[in-house]
């Protein structure tokens, strides 16, 4: 054995005479592999209910598609199928919405708005109550960690019911000397990334205004809102008032374009956004748009280093990177720049990726073979067009849809990997060195939904966050979301707000 060996494999004396273990990178803070490993702690989902098929949900009932049409819902961990899942054509969506008029004009629009506040605030609680079978069933279906989906997403979505419960009965001091009047029969198309919070975000605001709804969760992840059915027959809820239909881009233009359609909410990508905006306009229907993002998060050099670098984690990894106001782009101030790079690496190294149903895992599944395919070709493209690219060292599961935590440095503006969104775990790294550099680097962008500083200094925040081209803009944290605030973008990130008092508004016509 070499000395270089014998002093690695030595163990130390500790204070009290104890010995400790020792490795070659005893040194670095996050060297945790050459200490210990994670035992595995898998969820359990032999409890989880998920039926071999479902119909859409169309007045209180499943209920078969007029065509036959099916398509398989997949387990993005392990390619597995999970359940079949109906394919909606037209003559679906017009049963819906029929549904959905008749509900509105014989009992939703004229029930006393403390009655409605009931029905939702029992959606809130059911959804609290079945919030493990909820969790596990959006993990399995959309490969995000089982941590994730039991403490954000469910609660979240159990909070934004609970939230517009509350303002049921209370419209009109939402809108002092106005009247709130309901729009109708509310169109509603979710995406893949956060299907029941992005249900919840859609529906509750809508029936506690006094709409009705047809929904569409995204083809790659409709059972949690299949589930949400069955909350909504259970809790009572009249017939018609939420009906949920399943399928794909077909579906969803059914929907967008139905003469009886009153309002559209839609969140999804800024390409299909647009085709929306075409659609209805000329037409009576209002309309929200949340759409894509590319969002800045930026570092100043008076900033906590150690604090910005979990920031950074949470910003661009949570839930593997699918997250539309994802900080995306990070902008470092050149005086940092080489050690916050360096602890970035450092800390990628200790994220786990692996089953989604384990909880210590950081990163699951990317949420389709689709979507993992486009970010290993932005990864492809980085690398073309010149960035350095440094990826972590995990051994990624055999089967499934898995990527690796992704730094490219070296970019510039006009790089696809920093102008595109690529939805995925992949983030391009840039340098600035004054405050007008970073705001003018962080605006160049087609997209306007989110960004972050990180600064000591509270003026800065203030003077920096009022130029930025965004409709978010959290300071020293990121990813932050609660039902009392609202969510949008300008420019290409999206027309209109959700959540909060403005999330009211899209649902109601104000005399």
């Amino acid at each position: 054995m070499s000395t270089t060996d014998q002093k690695n494999t030595t163990d130390t004396k500790s204070t009290n005479g104890s010995s400790k273990p020792t490795s070659p990178n005893a040194d670095l803070k996050l060297d945790f592999a050459s200490f210990w490993e994670y035992s595995s702690a898998p969820e359990s989902s032999d409890k989880v209910d998920i039926k071999p098929s479902y119909g859409h949900f169309i007045d209180g009932e499943f209920v078969d598609p007029v065509k036959g049409r099916t398509f398989s819902s997949i387990n993005p961990a392990t390619e597995e199928v999970l359940t079949e899942i109906s394919e909606a054509t037209s003559e679906d969506v017009d049963k819906a919405v029929k549904a959905a008029r008749a509900a509105y004009n014989k009992r939703w629009s004229t029930l006393p708005a403390k009655e409605r506040g009931k029905y939702i605030f029992r959606i809130a609680r059911m959804i609290q109550e079945r919030s493990r079978d909820l969790a596990i069933t959006e993990s399995l279906d959309g490969g995000k960690p089982i941590r994730e989906s039991r403490d954000v997403d469910v609660p979240l979505a159990a909070a934004h019911f609970f939230y517009y419960a509350g303002w049921a009965d209370k419209l009109d001091y939402a809108f002092p000397g106005r009247k709130a009047e309901s729009l109708g029969v509310c169109g509603q198309i979710i995406p893949w990334n956060f299907p029941l919070l992005m249900l919840a975000w859609k529906i509750a605001p809508a029936l506690a205004t006094g709409n009705t709804v047809v929904l569409k969760p995204a083809e790659t992840t409709s059972i949690t809102a299949l589930k949400f059915a069955e909350i909504c027959r259970d809790s009572g809820l009249p017939d018609g008032v939420v009906n949920i239909v399943t399928g794909a881009g077909q579906t969803g233009s059914a929907i967008v374009n139905h003469p009886d359609i009153d309002k559209i909410a839609f969140t999804g990508s800024t390409n299909v956004g647009k085709i929306i905006q075409k659609s209805v306009a000329g037409t009576d229907k209002k309309y929200t748009l949340e759409l894509g993002g590319k969002g800045a998060n930026i570092v100043f050099e008076d900033a906590s280093i150690d604090q910005a670098i979990e920031g950074i984690i949470n910003a661009i990894f949570f839930n593997q990177g699918h997250v539309c106001c994802a900080g995306s782009r990070l902008l470092v101030q050149e005086g940092i720049a080489d050690t916050l790079t360096q602890k970035l690496k450092e800390r990628l190294e200790t994220l786990i990726v692996g089953d989604p149903l384990d909880k210590n895992t950081d990163i699951g599944a990317i949420n389709s073979k689709a979507q993992y395919e486009r970010i290993n070709e932005y990864i492809e493209i980085g690398k073309s067009e010149g960035a350095e690219m440094y990826q972590t060292n995990n051994n990624l599961p055999e089967n499934g849809y898995f990527c690796k935590p992704t730094l490219f440095m070296g970019v510039s503006q006009s790089n696809r990997i920093v102008q595109e969104e690529i939805f995925g775990p992949v983030l391009t790294i840039q340098t600035f060195r004054t405050p007008s550099e970073a705001i003018e680097k962080a605006n160049n962008s087609p997209y306007g939904l989110s960004s972050g500083i990180w600064t000591d200094r509270g003026s800065k925040i203030f003077n920096i966050g009022a130029n930025m081209d965004s409709g978010v803009v959290w300071a020293n944290t990121f990813n932050k979301f609660d039902p009392t605030s609202p969510f949008g973008g300008y420019k290409e990130s999206g027309v209109g707000r959700e959540g909060g008092l403005h999330g009211l508004y899209p649902y109601v016509n104000l005399v």
